[in-house]
């Protein structure tokens, strides 16, 4: 990763600690989110110039409560507590904290007791404002220092500062969108408080990720698996400005990609980049692993297999590669170590997280690890890769294997791949692609009995899915009229032999989730 970070977020297992780093990437400045037990080395290696310390499920009075390590407080830089952080805060540094006498999960209301750098130009004594409270306890005590600069009847400490030390602490959550005015209160705090410029840009980030990876790499051969989706192309365009002819690209066509996704994929690299590419037919050889396996973690785990597999063929063919290139993504990075600071659920368990095997002797180049999904899209366009593939939907690695739920076969692929293709061409012929995070067809492991004509019909049940989101960490389903859904059902049950019946999934992706599939 970079090694200085200007504001280093501590987590102390908030689900929403993401969202964190997000606002204040979005004010145009680095961070890094860190797990408590590892932030005493973070502080040293990243000398951060503001630091936030997160919410978190735990009571601080709880015997085996987490804790901020002292030098966050001696470090002589602006330290923000939320939630869990300001009882933290009150707790560590000499104030007093207790269940409450009333839980508050939701929206509240806070007054504005005093005036502060952290409300300049946002919020003004005496008004009150909307916030997302979360918290069974409360501080009942101040620290010493410490002044009360907004309140409300649950919550009396509701937002206190000790201005002399620049520390700051807040009940509520300013990083979910419940708080209308949170992301311009983080602003405040790394801005006017911190004094941090927004200096976060794809361009400063581009330049700085092919210094890197050119030390990286210095004259050695990298082996990059492009997927189809957007992370893993920006990854290689990337990778290929950094070290050009070093890379080799290598495009698994597994049988489980979407409708002509293969050929638009060598159409860009190889003639829009000029990308070494090598384009391996592996289909039968994917269909033949798959045949019998029901479970999704294990389809996942055997599509890895054999992608690795693969790309060891094709290095040993290419005459041998150092490096391998991966998409991971900065919440792969978040989310694949618990802020306990063990091993927690595997996110990905396909080719794109969980390492190498130790017989490929090839280390790993991962340049945009330090990216959310938004951010990957802002530097394919930095890279001048097409818009149309840019903001394409993402589509995780196990591609249409993880979308039918029980034996993937050739029949249950090509029912799937054509039902998707119709169910994207109504979203794009109703202007409503870029309006959605992601949208596919699920075929679903039920037949069921039905009527078409004068006959009867056993078929297959399909199920839509479509989720708007930002940057992937939460989603909530779009909400489609009932006019668009018919005529997406109609298509399909008339075009696709095979589906008889299509529903549409309603399900929310809440913070703390890991994906979709």
């Amino acid at each position: 990763m970079t090694a200085k970070a200007n504001v280093l977020i501590i987590d102390f297992g908030s689900q929403v600690t993401q969202l964190i780093a997000r606002r204040v990437r979005e004010a145009g400045v680095y961070c890094e989110v860190i797990p408590f037990n590892r932030a005493a080395d973070a502080l040293v290696r990243l000398e951060p110039r503001a630091i936030i310390l997160s919410g978190g499920p735990a009571s601080v009075y709880d015997a085996q409560a987490p804790l901020a390590p002292p030098e966050a407080f001696d470090a002589g830089v602006p330290v923000l507590g939320i939630c869990y952080g300001e009882q933290l805060m009150a707790h560590q540094l000499g104030g007093k904290v207790e269940g409450a006498h009333a839980r508050e999960f939701g929206r509240a209301e806070v007054e504005i007791a005093g005036i502060s750098p952290l409300f300049e130009g946002v919020w003004q004594p005496g008004q009150s404002y909307p916030v997302w409270m979360s918290h069974g306890d409360r501080i009942t005590t101040m620290p010493p220092g410490f002044s009360v600069i907004a309140r409300n009847a649950n919550a009396p400490f509701a937002a206190i500062a000790d201005e002399a030390r620049r520390f700051y602490a807040v009940q509520f959550h300013p990083e979910v969108v419940h708080t209308p005015d949170g992301a311009r209160l983080l602003q405040n705090f790394v801005h006017r408080i911190a004094g941090i410029e927004a200096d976060w840009t794809m361009s400063a980030y581009r330049s700085e990720a092919i210094t890197r990876i050119r030390n990286q790499v210095g004259k050695g051969r990298v082996i990059c698996g492009l997927s189809g989706g957007v992370d893993s192309a920006v990854a290689a365009v990337l990778i290929h400005e950094a070290i050009g002819d070093q890379l080799t690209c290598v495009l698994v066509d597994h049988g489980l990609m979407r409708h002509g996704e293969a050929a638009e994929v060598v159409t860009l690299f190889r003639d829009s980049f000029n990308i070494p590419l090598v384009h391996v037919d592996a289909s039968q050889l994917f269909l033949d692993g798959l045949c019998g396996v029901t479970d999704p973690e294990e389809k996942r785990k055997t599509i890895g297999r054999l992608f690795i597999d693969v790309f060891e063929a094709e290095a040993k063919k290419s005459g041998g590669a150092d490096f391998l290139a991966q998409g991971t993504l900065y919440p792969d990075v978040i989310e694949s170590v618990s802020y306990s600071g063990g091993p927690s659920v595997t996110i990905k368990s396909h080719h794109n997280v969980g390492g190498l095997p130790a017989r490929m002797n090839m280390k790993l180049v991962e340049p945009l690890r330090e990216l959310f999904k938004d951010e990957v899209r802002m530097l394919g366009r930095e890279l001048g890769l097409p818009e149309a593939f840019v903001a394409r939907h993402p589509f995780p690695g196990p591609g249409l294997a993880i979308r039918i739920p029980g034996e993937v076969t050739p029949e249950r692929l090509a029912i799937l791949r054509q039902a998707d293709v119709i169910y994207l061409e109504e979203i794009r012929r109703a202007g409503l692609y870029d309006k959605i995070w992601q949208a596919f067809a699920v075929l679903l492991p039920v037949r069921t009995v039905g009527v078409m004509g004068d006959g009867r019909t056993y078929d297959h049940v399909l199920a839509l899915r479509a989720v708007t989101s930002v940057d992937g960490m939460t989603a909530d389903f779009y909400p489609f009229d009932m006019a668009f859904l018919a005529q997406v059902a109609t298509r399909i049950i008339n075009e696709v032999k095979g589906i008889n019946r299509v529903t549409y999934d309603v399900t929310s992706k809440p913070p703390g989730t890991i994906e979709w599939e």
